[in-house]
């Protein structure tokens, strides 16, 4: 599966929703696809997409938040998944596509390429929805049923190890922090049952 198809796939499902993606080339395909102001590209921080996510999630509680990450980032930080499950914020999709490699930085591979299991991983570390998929229409069915959930969902998204053709976006990094926060305030709780 080509990432940037099943970005395409859920692509509308991300309007309203906080969206945090790692850099590089979720990042870049993202954008590609068409930048909104609940967008946040999380640059120079790799492995901690999900620590930010978190953080979104606990804060608001009535906002449904997707992180958007990459299988070299959650290897490099695979606490975030143990933190991730003893919080267990209902309202958090947590997206990992896992195309083996370190694309963005060189293609290097990574541990899955040798048989880690990030899905595995994550329900050893105490996530109790999680799930791998191979195709577009079963990651648009993962993402679908992940939303609906309201349980905190990790999808590992098996994908080509193919990006853009280049890395940079044409949005300055720091502007999109400040409209991502002016998002963020400007979103009205939903009403609490």
């Amino acid at each position: 599966m080509k990432r940037l198809d099943a970005l395409r796939a859920i692509h509308d499902r991300l309007d309203g929703v906080a969206v945090v993606t790692i850099m590089g080339a979720v990042a870049a395909e993202l954008q590609s696809l068409g930048h909104r102001p609940n967008f946040f590209y999380l640059q120079h921080a790799m492995g901690l997409a999900s620590s930010l996510g978190l953080g979104i999630a606990l804060a608001r509680p009535d906002l449904a938040v997707v992180v958007l990450d990459g299988d070299g980032s959650v290897l490099m930080n695979l606490g975030g998944l143990t933190t991730l499950a003893r919080y267990r914020p209902p309202n958090l999709t947590h997206v990992v596509f896992d195309n083996e490699s370190l694309l963005s930085v060189g293609g290097f591979p990574t541990a899955t390429s040798t048989g880690a299991d990030l899905e595995g991983i994550a329900r050893a570390a105490g996530v109790g929805r999680a799930v791998t998929v191979r195709d577009t229409a079963a990651f648009g069915a993962a993402f679908e049923n992940a939303l609906a959930a309201d349980e905190l969902s990790v999808v590992v998204a098996k994908a080509d190890a193919e990006g853009p053709a280049g890395y940079v976006t044409d949005l300055h990094m720091l502007e999109n922090r400040f409209e991502f926060q002016r998002w963020l305030a400007s979103t009205r709780p939903r009403a609490q049952a």
